[in-house]
């Protein structure tokens, strides 16, 4: 499976990615903000991975996302994520894990939220459990649960977009591919309990917010959230000895204390 990230393409979303298992990734932002991404990104190899990159000359809609990807992905199946989302929680690499081995279909993460009315939301039949309805940013929304910024797809999606229309808001909505497999029964939505977080970091508000969560935990446990190296180790495609090099990163000492094995 291949991946785009989109808008924000900071560490803690290239971590969600690296923990689903996926190396090849896509880099979308503005023509403005691309060259400042990919200066500080590389070409992927410093977290053992593979990056490209991709311009989006305009705000229209994120599904345009499967359009400018189309020869990256090729025959691959194909995750999405969101530059502003924040992911933390047991069990979420195993879930993404799972999503990714999905050879048909797709996979959606749901969070049960106060304001539905500002993301996509998705509705359950109470006898199943089965996804119902996915409406986009309505006044009065039939359920709680928020469409996170994470996505799994198959290869369909590059055909599916292809055909999507324009929006009344002029945008090609990610909802409409959404409702397009769950036509076809073929839409898989996790829902995270309340085990996790998921945070929207968009505004400074917002990461504010997120910064609450993260640097507590990071406090008490001396350990790095989301550190792209640390996963890299972990799942053997760098070696302890190249990341804790002198002469790769003034970090030695964070990655030292986040390598070094747990004490009881």
């Amino acid at each position: 499976m291949k991946a785009i990230l989109l808008d924000k393409p900071i560490y803690y979303r290239l971590s969600v990615l690296m923990l689903a298992g996926i190396r090849e990734i896509l880099v979308i932002s503005t023509p403005r903000d691309l060259p400042a991404f990919r200066d500080l990104l590389g070409d992927g190899s410093e977290f053992g991975l593979s990056f490209a990159y991709g311009e989006q000359a305009h705000p229209n809609g994120l599904a345009e996302a499967f359009i400018i990807c189309r020869s990256f992905v090729g025959s691959s199946n194909v995750a999405i994520i969101l530059g502003d989302n924040i992911y933390f929680g047991d069990g979420l690499s195993a879930m993404c894990h799972e999503a990714v081995a999905r050879v048909s279909g797709a996979s959606v993460l749901a969070y049960y939220v106060n304001d539905p009315e500002r993301n996509g939301a998705v509705s359950f039949d109470k006898a199943t459990g089965q996804a119902l309805t996915i409406e986009e940013k309505l006044k009065v929304p039939k359920s709680n649960w928020a469409v996170t910024g994470l996505y799994f797809y198959d290869n369909d999606v590059l055909d599916i977009t292809a055909s999507v229309k324009p929006s009344t808001r002029g945008e090609l909505e990610i909802t409409t591919v959404n409702n397009a497999y769950l036509e076809r029964a073929a839409l898989h939505v996790y829902r995270l309990g309340r085990g996790y977080a998921w945070l929207d970091a968009g505004t400074h508000y917002n990461l504010r917010e997120a910064w609450s969560l993260v640097r507590p935990i990071e406090h008490r446990q001396g350990m790095k959230i989301a550190c792209p190296e640390g996963i890299a180790v972990q799942n053997g495609r760098l070696s302890p000895e190249k990341v804790l090099s002198p002469s790769r990163s003034p970090r030695e000492e964070r990655l030292r204390r986040l390598l070094a094995p747990p004490h009881g």
